[in-house]
């Protein structure tokens, strides 16, 4: 069963905290993201069904293997879009946050391409 986009950016964004602070709660999440509490709570409800986070009886959220095997591939494939529009003489911040966006909706073999472009251009 394929995975929301709206959960794919809270395992990224749980993700991002956790590389930054060792315990990620919930309103670390709110505040990342400007989320209410509610909209978070439910959101990771759906995660720990699908197997992707676990709670901590502390409050902390810990990604499950597959939890981090997911946020480690769409943090992989933004950085590697931020690098190809950044080339392109994107800005910084721009070419961030436009990856950010079309990460998730981008096919497997349109992102093979683009990498297989910037390996080939040596930008990669």
């Amino acid at each position: 069963m394929p995975i929301l986009e709206s959960s794919e950016m809270y395992v990224e964004t749980i993700y991002t905290l956790s590389l930054e602070k060792e315990m990620v709660r919930g309103r670390d999440i709110c505040n990342y993201l400007g989320f209410s509490r509610p909209s978070v709570s439910r959101a990771l409800n759906v995660l720990k069904e699908k197997g992707y986070i676990r709670k901590e009886k502390n409050g902390c959220v810990k990604l499950t293997e597959g939890g981090k095997i997911l946020a480690k591939h769409l943090s992989d494939r933004r950085e590697l879009l931020t690098r190809h529009f950044t080339c392109l003489g994107v800005d910084e911040k721009t070419a961030g946050e436009d990856a950010g966006r079309i990460v998730r909706f981008l096919s497997d073999a349109t992102f093979e391409a683009i990498k297989r472009q910037m390996i080939k251009s040596g930008t990669v």
